[in-house]
């Protein structure tokens, strides 16, 4: 028998034939239909594998592009067809029967179905609710989170989504001979529909085939590593870019189209001739990390699919100079940028900063849980956190992040990668990285989300003590709601600040094994604060001073073996 897994992650079982000739034959899969793919059919669709086409819409949503629709690229999902009247408390709901829900929940501490019901209208971002057969018999989902909605036969769990009033006054059913005009109306508008919307495929898969190349092996190509006699390949299936087309797209790389910049290079804004924007990452020839960082991400986020994390469209490489990463555009850029300037700082409402703390936390369960395969990022901070148009947080940047095995729970490395004040105290001092490294650096970047002060820079609460110091102090103090950002002060929950500053903490704590884990944290973040475990003292807190950039690599000086890369602010 040989186990594998796939580029697309599949994993797979072969067997050997009886036949003569001894052939390879698979015997089983896992995922074993197309529905088990996350995301399959984009935001608030369904997937039905029995059903064909096994992607639809769910009820009150229509498709965001028709077109790309017709041709069964269903990436784009679905938008509401009739907007919500939260105010007038007049939405309703419908049922979806025979639903796996999906992963982004968010527990609710209400004890009935009805009640659930009310908590959603109560709330104008929650687009749904469910009995969710746990400790809380409820379960919400919030604005754009209604991804992977998968419709099982014999699965006995009923989805009840939001919609409009006036949608839910459509479906009763006119007088008959009203309801023939329409239908013959419908039919004939839906066959020119139909021929319309073929005649633009056509148009536009001709012109993806000249823009894009299709992969036709699992392997792109091979990538110099700057060492004679040296390459390595990226086993991956994602689509390749030509270089004309980016150059064309970004406007041959102009100034006016730059987004950022890095130790990796370069990012620019760019549009490809489908009027699709795009964010091009591309490896500067000086970088001594580009290389590798490179590999590692396109081997990994092609892997991965998450609302939470941020989307990898293709690749560009052009000899053995140009190679360049293809993302979806975030109109926001990244968490960094609003939190830490006092005028952008504003438009991040309490309600916003709830969310992108969700967010964050339910791409890093995605990442240590859920996928198929187990990530530690490794240099998770708010650099790293861009934002989409509704100012949904997803993950970035996997350069540094490092696969584990089922069976692995912590691993000692010899090069030492990530940014300073988000990594943990055993990963600075020892080498030594978990998923509870990650877990530390979401408790950073929650408690700077809380208070708008960097954990350590220029803006950083005093030269003698960090974020984290700062945190405790107040804590232990009884006077933490004076870490919160003053820009916050209106509509403040401060049952949620409270309930997200004690998880903060919780999670840099000193020892990892005192951390929890991000499923637990999810929980949390949804429990009543009496209930959750005191903190203890945290990682760095007392020892600001005692440990600083020169002390940590004269320890890793000591061991020729061991290579010290530390990022001093977020890129």
């Amino acid at each position: 028998m040989l186990f594998v897994t796939s580029a697309t992650g599949k994993a797979q079982l072969f067997g050997l034939s009886s036949d003569a000739g001894g052939q390879w034959e698979l015997a089983w899969e896992e995922p074993s239909t197309q529905c088990n793919y996350f995301g399959q059919c984009g935001p608030n669709g369904i997937c039905d594998a029995s059903a064909s086409p096994m992607c639809g819409c769910l009820e009150g949503y229509v498709p965001k592009s028709p077109s790309r629709w017709a041709s069964e690229n269903w990436t784009d999902g679905c938008v509401r067809k009739t907007g919500l009247d939260c105010r007038n408390g007049t939405d309703g709901f419908v049922v979806v029967h025979q639903a796996k829900m999906p992963e982004s929940a968010i527990p609710t501490p209400t004890p009935s179905l009805a009640e659930c019901r009310l908590a959603c209208l109560r709330d104008c971002s929650c687009v749904a609710y469910a009995n969710d057969g746990g400790r809380y018999g409820c379960a919400i989902w919030l604005n754009d989170s209604l991804w992977d909605v998968v419709r099982l036969d014999g699965f006995d769990q009923d989805l009840y989504v939001r919609v409009a009033s006036s949608y839910l006054d459509s479906r009763v059913q006119p007088h008959r001979k009203k309801h023939k005009k329409v239908a013959i109306l419908v039919s004939l508008l839906l066959g020119a529909l139909v021929l319309t919307t073929a005649c633009v495929a056509c148009v536009l898969k001709k012109r993806k085939t000249r823009l894009r190349g299709k992969i036709d092996t699992k392997r792109i190509t091979k990538l110099s590593t700057g060492k004679s006699n040296e390459s390595t390949t990226v086993d991956t299936d994602i689509p390749s870019f030509d270089f004309a087309t980016i150059e064309t797209a970004t406007d041959y790389f102009s100034a006016a189209n730059e987004l950022g910049q890095g130790g990796f290079g370069t990012v620019y804004k760019g549009k490809l001739s489908d009027d699709q924007v795009i964010a091009v990452k591309r490896l500067a020839a000086t970088s001594l990390q580009g290389t590798d960082e490179f590999k590692n991400e396109v081997n990994l986020i092609a892997k991965l699919q998450n609302v939470n994390l941020v989307r990898l469209l293709g690749c560009c490489i052009e000899g053995t100079k140009e190679r360049m990463l293809i993302y979806e555009y975030m109109p926001n850029r990244s968490l960094d940028a609003f939190l830490f300037d006092k005028e952008k700082g504003a438009l991040l409402d309490w309600g916003t900063r709830y969310q992108i703390i969700i967010g964050i936390a339910r791409g890093l369960l995605y990442l240590h849980h859920d996928s198929l395969f187990r990530i530690i990022h490794r240099d998770l901070k708010a650099s790293n956190i861009l934002l989409d148009n509704c100012m949904n947080p997803k993950i970035s940047d996997f350069g540094m992040a490092r696969l584990f095995g089922g069976d692995e729970t912590d691993f000692n490395t010899r090069k030492i990668v990530g940014t300073y004040g988000y990594m943990s105290p055993e990963y600075a001092m020892e080498g030594i990285f978990s998923l509870k490294s990650d877990v530390f650096s979401f408790g950073v970047v929650i408690l700077e989300i809380i208070s708008g002060k960097k954990n350590r820079g220029e803006n950083a609460p005093s030269p003698y003590l960090n974020l984290v110091g700062e945190a405790w102090s107040l804590w232990t103090t009884g006077q933490c709601f004076t870490l919160v950002d003053e820009s916050m002060s209106k509509n403040l929950s401060e049952n949620e600040v409270l309930r997200c500053i004690k998880v903060g903490l919780f999670c840099v704590q000193e020892h990892p094994e005192d951390r929890p884990l991000m499923s637990s944290v999810i929980v949390m973040l949804g429990a009543d604060v009496a209930s959750l475990p005191e903190p203890k003292l945290p990682g760095f807190a007392a020892r600001v001073g005692q440990l600083d950039l020169d002390k940590v690599s004269k320890k890793h000086d000591s061991s020729t073996s061991n290579e010290l890369t530390i990022t001093l602010d977020g890129r």
